[in-house]
Parts: C-alpha cells; structure tokens; sequence
C-alpha cells in the first residue's frame, strides 16, 4: 500500500497520477527574474501550490521563464493551476518590485504551456528542468 501512495495521490472520489509541466514567461520573454525577484517568485510559487494542492517535484526559474513539474489534483484543470498561479505571482511581484511595475504593464506573456506527462517520459521532464541547456 505504501508504494500506492507514493505513485499516486488519492482523494475522495479518485486515485490519480496527474503531472504536468508548465511553462510561463514574462512579456517580451523580458529577463526580468533575476537575483532577489528570482528568489521571490520561488518562495511565492511554493506558497501558492501548497495552497492549490499542487506537489512540486521540479522547479527552474530562468531569466526569462520558469519551469514547474508537480503532480495536481483531478478536481481542477491546469489551465485554472496556471491562471492562478500566474495571477498570484504577478500580482505580489508587482507590489514588492517597482521596477515590475514600470517595465512591464502585465507581468506574464499572454501565452504558456501547460503539458501533461504521458508523451515524454517523466524522467525526461525532469533532467531538463533540472538541467536546462542553452534555453
């Protein structure tokens, strides 16, 4: 039973193994999540996912994108887990970074990814978000 759980996660009405990698940017791919915002946008991203009950299993943030790799409820859809978290994460950054503000009028590139793992394996996902090459 204990490697059930840790393949899958379990709710009231299902026993899943949802992952998903998403892929945000900010506007005009702009290097703007550097040094302390990186830092930031990290600790708000693992803030957030807690709350959406999201489990991070890969994180990378980029000058000019992040990468998140975590397992998600069935309940809600990622393309909600994006929105949300894409709107938590501008909304705070821009509060606490005045530069955000004034460089960028919306925070986040109107597109991102949001994939989920079945086409490429999970292993793949991992090594490059833990070992991004020249992106």
């Amino acid at each position: 039973m204990s490697c059930l759980t840790a393949r899958y996660a379990k709710n009231a009405g299902a026993v899943c193994s949802l992952k998903a990698h998403l892929v945000w940017c900010p506007k005009y791919r702009r290097q703007v999540l550097v040094h302390v915002v990186a830092q930031r946008l990290e600790t708000l991203l693992r803030e957030k996912a807690a709350e959406l009950a999201l489990a991070m299993q890969a994180l990378a943030i980029m000058p000019d994108h992040g990468h998140l790799f975590g397992a998600c409820d069935p309940r809600g859809s990622r393309a909600e887990i994006v929105n949300r978290l894409q709107g938590y994460m501008s909304r705070t950054l821009r509060q606490e970074f005045a530069s955000l503000r004034s460089r960028l009028a919306p925070l986040w590139s109107r597109s991102d990814d949001a994939g989920r793992i079945g086409q490429v394996s999970e292993t793949t996902v991992r090594r490059d978000i833990e070992a991004p090459t020249g992106r």
